[in-house]
């Protein structure tokens, strides 16, 4: 087994990634910026290296900063997370140059999955149900224009580097296209160095299924089952839950085989998930292939109870999975708790935490790096915390969250604890009746 890995992030997938490896006798490394000496995954790791100062380009981005200080700790591995490195092909490829064990996917992977356009094609070829759209990516408005009246508005530009919303515009009609095609690639250059798009058939108030695969280096994959991340604000995910209210077993079955269908044609090793949209008459299309652990990793660690970065470590040394797949066996939520003020368009809100308490009791899990003086950074996302009921139904899991919700207290900055206490007291919310539209008519009081 590694020996010592070095972990490529921050915060409280940083603190998770440690605490697994304790679990295994594997030492670990925290980098940090300057701005987060004090945050707890620093504190707990066995060694820890400064990277740089507090923008992410000169610390947690910065590729040689990264490969010199786990050459100085003698690190075997690097587990990047989730964010940053995690989806980079260029690092996972100088970690392959170093003799350095990447902890995710082969640069192979990450390009040829990582490329949305690309991806899709991928999937089409292996049988697995696809939004109608181009063929590839769109070089040109006179294409753009014609691939819109083959598949019929309203239709959806997509950058293909893009991510967390940016470079996506949805269009309802012709006389809207040029703007779009114009302000999508400026924001995607922008924002990934890249202005590529592809288009796909807008799918109306669909569900936004995923499903959490693992593949190890013999080919062979195998899943454990869905998460519903459809409640979400300009497409990040806020609350997401397993198994999905809207889901059959016929429909999991179906979505589980295509799942492994799309992991196992492209030889997927590490843990990943197949993000699908889902719409009302259950018939589902892939959407892209997260080659990482998800942030709502926890939600299918406590329903399936496998510890999905100990099993992400054994892959990535060889280990070959079981190949069985996993089912829920109980009802889990997970609330992100961001430093944002829901009352003012979840404005970010970092700054000093004068008085943290963390709920606790049965079936409640908190992932967080976040203390009482601690001083949120405003460099980088506003998730300061994850928020985890596990149930035996999904009434008792709401249930549970409400009263978690309630005792959680984090003072001296906003929070999006008031948001969520509102959410679980929504009737259509508890109905699990909500699509990814549901924010749009959600008022918060």
């Amino acid at each position: 087994m590694f020996k010592k890995i070095l972990i490529a992030n921050r915060g409280e997938i940083a603190l998770r990634i440690i605490r697994t490896c304790k679990e295994m006798n594997i030492k670990t490394v925290a980098v940090y910026s300057t701005a987060d000496k004090d945050s707890l995954h620093v504190r707990f790791a066995d060694e820890a290296v400064c990277v740089g100062p507090g923008a992410s380009a000169d610390s947690y981005l910065k590729i040689s900063n990264i490969i010199a200080a786990a050459e100085i700790t003698n690190a075997d591995a690097i587990h990047p997370g989730y964010g940053f490195l995690s989806e980079n092909a260029n690092f996972s490829k100088i970690c392959q140059e170093n003799g350095i064990k990447f902890i995710g996917a082969s640069p192979e992977m990450i390009d040829s999955m990582g490329d949305k356009a690309s991806a899709k094609e991928t999937m089409k070829k292996a049988g697995v149900p696809t939004i109608p759209g181009s063929e590839g990516i769109i070089e040109t408005f006179e294409k753009c224009k014609k691939v819109a009246l083959e598949i019929g508005y309203p239709v959806m530009l997509k950058a293909t580097a893009g991510g967390g919303g940016r470079g996506m515009r949805l269009v309802w009609k012709a006389t809207e296209l040029q703007d779009a095609w114009d302000s999508a690639r400026q924001e995607s250059a922008a924002a990934f160095g890249n202005d590529a798009m592809y288009m796909e058939k807008f799918i109306e108030n669909p569900r936004h299924i995923e499903i959490q695969i693992v593949g190890d280096s013999t080919g062979k994959a195998c899943h454990l089952s869905e998460r519903d991340c459809s409640i979400q604000r300009r497409h990040q995910k806020l609350m997401e839950e397993t198994p999905s209210p809207f889901m059959t077993d016929e429909l999991r079955e179906r979505m589980g085989k295509a799942a492994i269908l799309a992991a196992e044609s492209v030889k997927y090793e590490g843990a990943g998930t197949v993000e699908f949209l889902v719409d009302k008459h259950r018939d589902f299309y892939f959407m892209e292939m997260n080659t990482r652990i998800q942030v709502e990793h926890p939600i299918t660690e406590e329903v399936v109870d496998h510890d999905l970065i100990c099993e992400q470590i054994k892959v990535a040394y060889g280990i070959p999975i079981s190949g069985k797949n996993y089912f829920p066996q109980m009802h889990a939520i997970e609330c992100r708790i961001n430093a944002e003020d829901p009352h003012n368009n979840f404005r970010p809100c970092p700054g000093r935490i004068s008085n943290f308490h963390a709920p606790g009791g049965h079936g409640v899990r908190i992932d967080t790096h976040v203390y009482t003086n601690y001083v949120i950074p405003p460099n980088y996302d506003s998730m300061i915390a994850k928020l985890i009921t596990v149930a035996q139904t999904r009434e008792e899991a709401i249930a549970k969250m409400e009263r978690a919700l309630q005792e959680f207290v984090i003072e001296g900055v906003n929070t999006t604890i008031p948001f969520h206490q509102q959410l679980m007291k929504n009737e259509d919310f508890r109905k699990g009746d909500y699509t990814t539209k549901f924010m749009e008519s959600f008022e918060i009081k």
